[in-house]
């Protein structure tokens, strides 16, 4: 009998889903009070980890929790999912004998409540206040600095046990966070065909085609998401950025990676002038950095006619294009090339491109995502002096 070789373990997806429109609400006392009774069947006391906004939103939840018999306690994480954060939540956790937490808000807030329950051996539900991530679906936290910059990604045993999608409370947040969940979800795509496109292993070849299945609705349904806040299309968007999104990766595992555009976000968190970027849209910025270095390493016609494609999608739905659009046109070249020596540091995710890639490489395709054109000797896979990286070319 020939040996097999172990497969990693795969997290795909929470336990339960419960999605609905208004089933946190003040109004929503009824099916709030299932949900605490789900809740009630991980553990009798939550702690409920959010932003200070956020947990306000929580209020009806954790009403209903009371009324269930629970004993749930709130307390902020603060700015970041960083390590002295998660020292204090361990504390807290433990000073109340948390039994189950409760992770409500945003990317950072939910990958902290994650990450946190992890720790302390205890079940996690989330419940996502935006459609910015899929964090609130997947087995991964990202760790950062207390200044906000990336640190490390952390693989979770399991996914949530429990996710809950109040399409009412989505609708309450910006705009700008439903545009910047687009450019992270496109992202899955770029990154698993580049990352796994060749394999021929099941469920990556599902995973990537799940992929391309997310980029094509996102495509297809934002702009009438856009146009009507609230409507059928935008509520499959949201479908599509927070559960399909997380699906990808669930079903993907390891091996379906984030390649250069996560790599360049993980780089400019580096800077302090980019911490008030959301994650998408760094992100996004990204997916037109790694095409460009497609066509710098090789992939000229392929990489440049998924560039303009989505440069035009960019344009309609308000995603960044340019070191400019996302606020950064006033750093310097010492900064820049501090986000490309990051984005390029041993074990970073950009190294699962087919080509070798350099801190210099890096720098010339953030400068210049737009232009139309390519030099000769940006063909090569040779590094880039410095002084080579061309000004940014405007639309």
């Amino acid at each position: 009998m020939p040996t097999l070789s172990p497969l990693p373990t795969l997290a795909i997806a929470p336990a339960q889903v419960i999605r609905g429109d208004g089933i946190l609400a003040d109004q929503g006392a009824a099916i709030s009070g299932g949900i605490a009774a789900q809740i009630a069947r991980l553990g009798q006391r939550p702690l409920v980890v959010g932003g200070r906004h956020s947990l306000k939103l929580a209020a009806p939840l954790t009403g209903a929790l009371e009324q269930q018999g629970l004993t749930p306690q709130a307390t902020s994480y603060g700015p970041d999912c960083s390590e002295s954060t998660l020292e204090r939540l361990r504390a807290i956790a433990a000073e109340h004998q948390a039994d189950v937490v409760i992770g409500i808000g945003g990317g950072k807030a939910l990958d902290t409540a994650k990450l946190l329950a992890h720790q302390i051996h205890q079940p996690v539900v989330t419940v996502p206040t935006s459609a910015a991530t899929c964090a609130a679906w997947t087995a991964l936290s990202n760790v950062y600095s207390d200044q906000g910059a990336f640190r490390y990604d952390v693989a979770l045993a399991t996914c949530p046990s429990l996710l809950v999608l109040d399409y009412a409370l989505i609708r309450t947040a910006p705009r700008r966070t439903l545009v910047a969940g687009i450019g992270d979800g496109l992202a899955k795509w770029y990154e698993a065909a580049v990352s796994s496109g060749a394999s021929q292993q099941t469920l990556i070849v599902a995973a990537v085609q799940q992929a391309r299945v997310l980029r094509d609705i996102l495509l297809q349904k934002t702009p009438a998401a856009l146009r009507q806040w609230g409507g059928p299309e935008w509520q499959e968007v949201v479908d599509a950025t927070v559960l399909l999104a997380g699906v990808v990766g669930g079903v993907g595992g390891a091996q379906c990676r984030t390649v250069a555009a996560h790599a360049v976000h993980n780089g400019l968190t580096q800077l302090p002038a980019s911490h008030g970027i959301l994650h998408g849209e760094k992100v996004a910025y990204g997916i037109l950095v790694q095409l460009r270095l497609e066509e710098m390493g090789g992939n000229t016609t392929l990489a440049r006619a998924a560039r303009q494609q989505l440069l035009s999608f960019y344009r309609a739905a308000g995603l960044p294009q340019t070191l400019s659009d996302l606020g950064l046109g006033d750093i310097t070249l010492t900064q820049l090339q501090q986000a490309a020596e990051f984005a390029c540091r041993e074990g970073s995710d950009i190294h699962h491109l087919p080509f070798t890639v350099t801190p210099e490489a890096v720098m010339a395709a953030m400068v210049s995502p737009l232009c139309p054109e390519l030099r000769e000797k940006s063909r090569s896979t040779a590094p880039l002096r410095p002084s080579s990286v061309a000004p940014e070319v405007q639309p």
